[in-house]
């Protein structure tokens, strides 16, 4: 009803719709439905604006009923969570490949602190490593963790960058296709 009343009362001269979905995210949040955090109805709203506009219109019409109104939100608030379950099936699909890749022959090269890392990488795909937050996070010499880190430069899986003086490394823009290559690969004989 606050997304509904921002739009009817129209108080702002730009930027009503904006404030209607910002308030009605607030109180979805408040009122202890942390999940919209993770909806987008901007998007369902944007693929058929008409809709929008004829729910409020439908609503005016009929003596200010907002039954209208409710029902194509709720319907809006549905595909936004089918949106969600269809971006989180991607994503598990996504990590089950990688794993699937990461346990392949063609990573027999890998250990499993560089196997961890790009699964990490996987999944945050903005993520930055050190030499440091990696001996870190593996309890590992510094020799040992910059071993790492340089070896999966070299295979192409990170890009080496420096931040003042200290190494950074990070996944490449086509971090997944970069990893199927390089697992497609058979190992040599031995």
């Amino acid at each position: 009803m606050l997304h509904f009343m921002i739009g009817y009362e129209h108080p702002f001269v730009d930027g009503n719709r904006r404030t209607a979905r910002a308030l009605f995210y607030w109180s979805m949040a408040r009122a202890g439905y942390w999940l919209t955090e993770f909806l987008s109805i901007s998007t369902i709203i944007r693929r058929a604006p008409a809709q929008y506009v004829r729910a409020y219109v439908f609503s005016e019409t009929d003596d200010n009923d907002a039954t209208y109104f409710l029902d194509y939100h709720l319907r809006v608030v549905l595909g936004a969570i089918r949106q969600l379950h269809a971006f989180l099936a991607r994503k598990a699909r996504q990590m089950r490949e990688v794993d699937r890749l990461l346990r392949g022959p063609g990573a027999d090269g890998l250990n499993y602190r560089q196997r961890a890392l790009l699964a990490h990488l996987q999944r945050h795909p903005d993520g930055s490593y050190t030499i440091e937050s990696h001996r870190r996070s593996h309890n590992v010499t510094h020799q040992t963790a910059r071993s790492d880190l340089l070896k999966l430069a070299e295979s192409g899986l990170l890009e080496r960058g420096k931040r003042g003086r200290t190494f950074v490394f990070h996944g490449p823009p086509d971090f997944e296709v970069r990893l199927k290559n390089l697992v497609a690969m058979e190992p040599g004989p031995r």
